[in-house]
C-alpha cells in the first residue's frame, strides 16, 4: 500500500471523527447542549484551533490549543456524545498531556466539563486516570490560570476538576455540580428524585460558593471566560494586559464613610471594567477590574459583622491574586467577627479569620487598603496596618478599633457610664460617639502613624492609583521553604 493510500485512509478517518457520532450528537442537542467542538469554536478565535490526538476518538474528550483575542489558550472539552463523557485511561492521558504542555509554555487552560463520571468498566484504571489529572492540576495551580466551564453534568470525581480550577463558570440550563448522581443524593436527603440542575445547577452552585459565575446560556459562559482571560496574565511570570483608556485624575464624587462597597469599587475602577466573582455568595465582594489600565483585585468586606464564609471567600481570592502578582485593593467596613449561637460555627469563624490573616500576610503582591467605614478587630489586622498593607488610607468618619465603640465603652468607660445622669441609653450613645471621635477615629490612627493618610473620598481613585504606581516596582519574597502550613 502506498503512502498516499495510507494518507487517504487517515484523512478519511479524521473526517469521520469530525463528522461526529450522529446518534450521540442528536442526544446532546435534544438536551439543549452544544457538542464539544462547537464549544471549542465558541471560545477560540476563528480558525485558530489546533486539535491534538484527534484519532483517539473514543477518549470522550476534545483537546488542543488555539487563541482567544490573539493570546494562546489550551482547551479540554469533554465529549458527552462519546460514552457520556466518562473519564477513562485514554481521556486521562489526553488531558494530562495538555496540562504538561500548559506548564511548559505558560499557557492558560480552559476545561469544559460535561461528564457523568468515571468509566466503571475500566475499574481502578479509571480512578488512576482521575488521580493523574488531579495531581497535574495541583502542580499547575499558581503557574497558569485554570478556568472551568460546567456545561453539563459534573458528577463525583468530575466535580473535583472544577474545584481544583481557579474559576468556575456555570452554563444554564444543563450545567450542574454534584457530589453524586441525582438518585443517590435524593435518596440520602430522603426526597423524590429531581433533576440535576435542581440539586447543583448554576444558581445553586454560585449561591453556595462552589462556582463564581452563573450564565444564562453556553454563549454567555464562553463570553465570560473570554472576559476573564482578557483581564488576567497568561502565567505567573507575565503581567496582565495593560492599556490606559481613562483619565487617571477622575474624581470619585458622592462618596462618604459607610458607602456601599460595590458602588465604591465601580466608581474607583475604569468604566465598565468591573467583573465580580462569586456574586451572591455572602456579603463580601471579590472583583477584578482595571484601574488606570492596570488589573487589580478588589476586595470588600461587606457591611456589618464578618462571617466565616466571607473570610474564606476573601482568602481564596487574595491567594489567587498573589499567585499572579495582581495588586489587591481592599475596602474595609467591618464591625468585627460575627458571633453565632452554635459552638461549631464560632469555631469556624476563628479558623476562617486565621485563613484570611494568613492569606494577606503571605501575599507579597502590592496591597493597598482603604478604610471606608468600620475597621474593627480582625478585619483591620488582616487587611490594614503596616504588617499586611503597603499603604492604608482612611476616609473621614472611619472607625478603627479592637472592638466596636459600644463594646469598648463597656470595657473602658464603665465608671463614666455609671456616673452619668439622665437616660442610660442616650448616655451610652454619647460616650460611644465620643470614643469613636477621640480614640478610634481614622485621624487619630493617622496621627499615630498607623494609617498613612486620611483622604477626601472624592480623591480616592487618584490616591489609590498613585499608591499602585509608587508600588509598581515592589519586590518582596517569603523566607525559603517548601510551603507554609495555612490553617485550612
Amino acid at each position: 500500500m502506498s503512502t498516499l493510500q495510507d494518507l487517504k485512509q487517515v484523512l478519511s478517518r479524521k473526517q469521520e471523527i469530525l463528522d461526529e457520532n450522529s446518534a450521540g450528537v442528536e442526544k446532546q442537542k435534544k438536551s439543549g447542549k452544544k457538542t464539544a467542538r462547537e464549544r471549542v469554536y465558541l471560545l477560540l478565535d476563528d480558525g485558530s484551533f489546533l486539535e491534538q490526538s484527534l484519532l483517539v476518538a473514543d477518549a470522550g474528550v476534545v483537546t488542543g490549543c488555539g487563541t482567544v483575542d490573539g493570546r494562546p489558550v489550551y482547551v479540554v472539552a469533554q465529549d458527552f456524545a462519546v460514552m457520556n463523557g466518562a473519564v477513562g485511561v485514554k481521556q486521562g492521558k489526553k488531558i494530562v498531556k495538555v496540562l504538561e504542555l500548559a506548564r511548559k509554555t505558560g499557557t492558560p487552560v480552559v476545561f469544559v466539563c460535561d461528564s457523568n463520571g468515571a468509566r466503571v468498566g475500566e475499574g481502578a484504571a479509571a480512578l488512576e486516570a482521575y488521580a493523574d489529572i488531579f495531581a497535574h492540576m495541583a502542580r499547575l495551580s499558581g503557574v497558569v490560570p485554570m478556568i472551568t466551564v460546567v456545561a453539563g453534568p459534573c458528577i463525583g470525581a468530575a466535580a473535583m476538576v472544577a474545584q481544583l480550577s481557579d474559576f468556575v463558570v456555570m452554563a444554564k440550563p444543563a450545567g450542574a455540580l454534584l457530589a453524586a448522581g441525582p438518585q443517590v443524593i435524593c435518596a440520602t436527603m430522603g426526597k423524590d428524585v429531581v433533576k440535576a440542575e435542581e440539586l447543583g445547577g448554576a444558581d445553586i452552585a454560585v449561591e453556595n460558593g462552589a462556582a463564581h459565575f452563573a450564565c444564562e446560556t453556553e454563549e454567555d459562559a464562553f463570553a465570560k471566560v473570554k472576559n476573564l482571560l482578557a483581564i488576567l496574565p497568561a502565567n505567573n511570570l507575565e503581567d496582565a494586559p495593560f492599556a490606559i483608556e481613562e483619565d487617571m485624575n477622575r474624581l470619585t464624587e458622592g462618596l462618604a464613610a459607610g458607602a456601599d462597597g460595590l458602588d465604591v469599587i465601580t466608581k474607583l475602577a475604569d468604566a465598565g471594567s468591573v467583573m465580580e466573582a462569586g456574586k451572591g455568595y455572602t456579603g463580601a465582594v471579590t472583583a477584578f477590574a482595571k484601574l488606570a489600565g492596570r488589573t487589580v483585585a478588589f476586595v470588600y468586606t461587606g457591611k456589618g459583622d464578618t462571617c466565616d464564609k466571607r473570610m474564606e471567600k476573601i482568602a481564596r481570592f487574595v491567594r489567587f491574586a498573589d499567585c499572579y502578582n495582581i495588586p489587591v485593593v481592599s475596602l474595609v467596613d467591618s464591625t468585627g467577627l460575627e458571633l453565632f449561637k452554635t459552638v461549631d460555627r464560632q469555631m469556624n469563624v476563628i479558623k476562617a479569620a486565621s485563613k484570611m490573616i494568613y492569606a494577606y500576610s503571605e501575599a507579597t503582591t502590592v496591597k493597598v487598603t482603604l478604610v471606608i467605614g468600620h475597621a474593627i478587630g480582625a478585619a483591620y489586622v488582616a487587611m490594614g496596618g503596616s504588617a499586611n498593607a503597603d499603604v492604608t488610607y482612611a476616609w473621614p468618619g472611619a472607625v478603627i478599633s479592637p472592638v466596636t465603640a459600644e463594646a469598648a465603652i463597656q470595657l473602658w468607660k464603665l465608671d463614666e457610664i455609671k456616673a452619668s445622669t439622665g437616660d442610660a441609653i442616650e448616655a451610652k450613645k454619647e460616650i460611644a460617639a465620643k470614643y469613636e471621635a477621640e480614640v478610634a477615629d481614622g485621624v487619630n490612627a493617622a496621627t499615630a502613624g498607623l494609617v498613612d493618610d486620611v483622604i477626601d473620598p472624592a480623591q480616592s481613585r487618584i490616591m489609590v492609583i498613585a499608591a499602585l504606581e509608587m508600588l509598581s516596582s515592589k519586590r518582596d519574597s517569603n523566607p525559603p521553604k517548601k510551603h507554609g502550613n495555612m490553617p485550612l
